[in-house]
């Protein structure tokens, strides 16, 4: 286990580029944060809570840190980072719906999310200081790179919001909170 914790530091410290500086540093700083509380969170999570949702028609545990997942693949794709083909998800809204769908346990919940975290960090490096104004085509709009970074920080945290109430609403305390 210490082994792949430390794979894990050295894969992050490689993903966040050196060169990173100013906002996209900080940017990098922010994810990490989010990634170490949602892959905790993920870890602490019952078995049993996983199929729990909070009424019909909202995202289980399961498929919520799926989803968080399927979008470290899929809005990359958006940015000119392919997702890895093991995944499957491409530009097409459904492939990330059917990653979302996956009847995975916990322990391969937290490795798939820890996983996407790696790959949204390799893809943030495209973008940096110098290039946040530079367009790209976010799904069909026009979007600054900027743009599109600071909707992918607040989607990881939405999503971080919405899992310590699921945990707290199946007793369970995050993690750094005790």
């Amino acid at each position: 286990m210490r082994s792949r914790a430390l794979a894990l530091m050295l894969a992050l410290a490689v993903a966040a580029p050196v060169s990173a500086q100013g906002l996209m540093a900080e940017m990098h700083r922010d994810v990490r944060e989010v990634q170490k509380k949602l892959v905790d969170l993920a870890k602490v999570m019952p078995e049993s809570s996983l199929d729990w949702r909070p009424s019909p028609g909202v995202r289980s545990v399961r498929e919520t840190l799926l989803h968080v997942a399927a979008d470290n693949y899929l809005i990359p794709i958006m940015m000119g980072a392919p997702a890895p083909a093991e995944s499957k998800i491409t530009s097409d809204w459904a492939t990330a719906a059917t990653f979302e769908k996956q009847q995975l346990n916990r322990e391969q919940i937290a490795a798939a999310v820890e996983a996407s975290f790696v790959h949204l960090h390799k893809a943030m490096g495209l973008t940096t200081d110098a290039n946040l104004t530079q367009e790209i085509d976010f799904f069909g709009q026009k979007w600054s790179r900027q743009r599109a970074m600071l909707m992918t920080v607040t989607h990881l945290h939405e999503h971080l919001g919405q899992m310590i109430a699921y945990a707290r609403s199946n007793n369970v305390t995050p993690p750094w909170s005790k």
